[in-house]
């Protein structure tokens, strides 16, 4: 995917402007990379010591469900580094996040900002004045499947992007870990999940289309528990198209929860429209 201006001005070379689109252009990928070939009270934790081989499907999925992060507002910061074939960028943002509501994200100094909502994705850069705001059916339409806000928060939560209620899996033990297979695979894509047996997040979700040469694979390096919740400490996202590689490494630093947050967003006056465009 690039992101085509309607406007191409003479500081598009610019280093600068180039880091704020790698921004503003990860987190569209953080978004999109979830769908691109997928066509489709007080909660407590259930922890397991160590991989138990006679747990079923349907147990493994009801844990995953019961061990979602129970929190109102997070607040942090992420460490991105960036990757396709043609650039490699790594920068910080701002994080904050209203469960279920929205996903607000702003760069050094506020150049950028995007703002994730069940209804809308909107981001602008002030480095060369641009913006997208656009639905759900637009971007849907762009992709040719179906994305929403529930998968991209899941993404960032380390649960499952897709509904593992909506059709049957074959349940294994791999590597120390739980693996989810479905029982009977899609003829259009595969699916593969591997689950921590301490928590029961996502370790890796793995989708493909093997006839297309694509892959998407999702690796949850690592957890950390903070005031008593279990979130990601460092995601890997790869993103296999043919032989287009893009990579996003995402790190979560200084945590904060149910904190009274603001999510400040307005598009500035002036700004041009940009077009996504795969």
């Amino acid at each position: 995917m690039r992101i085509k201006s309607k406007r191409l001005t003479a500081r598009s070379n610019n280093y600068i402007i180039k880091k704020g689109r790698s921004i503003a252009t990860s987190w569209v990928y953080v978004i999109l990379i979830s769908a691109f070939l997928v066509s489709c009270g007080s909660k407590k934790a259930a922890i397991a010591t160590a991989t138990e081989s006679n747990l079923s499907a349907k147990q493994i999925i009801r844990n995953h469900y019961r061990n979602d992060a129970d929190f109102e507002t997070l607040r942090g910061r992420i460490k991105i580094d960036y990757a396709d074939d043609h650039t490699s960028q790594g920068f910080s943002v701002s994080m904050r996040m209203k469960k279920d509501e929205a996903i607000w994200l702003s760069a050094t100094l506020s150049v950028v900002k995007v703002l994730i909502t069940p209804d809308r994705v909107s981001f602008y850069n002030k480095l060369d004045n641009t913006y997208f705001d656009g639905d759900y059916a637009l971007l849907n339409k762009l992709l040719g499947t179906e994305v929403n806000y529930t998968m991209v928060q899941n993404l960032l939560l380390g649960q499952s992007i897709l509904d593992l209620k909506d059709q049957r899996f074959d349940a294994s033990v791999s590597s120390d870990y739980y693996q989810l297979t479905p029982n009977r695979q899609q003829e259009l894509y595969k699916l593969l999940f591997l689950l921590e047996p301490r928590n029961f997040k996502m370790a890796v979700q793995q989708l493909s289309q093997p006839e297309k040469g694509r892959i998407l694979n999702i690796a949850y390096e690592s957890y950390q528990q903070v005031e008593g919740i279990v979130v990601p400490d460092k995601i890997s996202l790869e993103a296999q198209d043919g032989t287009v590689l893009t990579k996003i490494d995402l790190e979560y630093r200084s945590l904060e929860f149910n904190e009274r947050l603001s999510f400040p967003y307005n598009i500035p006056n002036g700004f041009t429209p940009i077009e996504l465009d795969r």
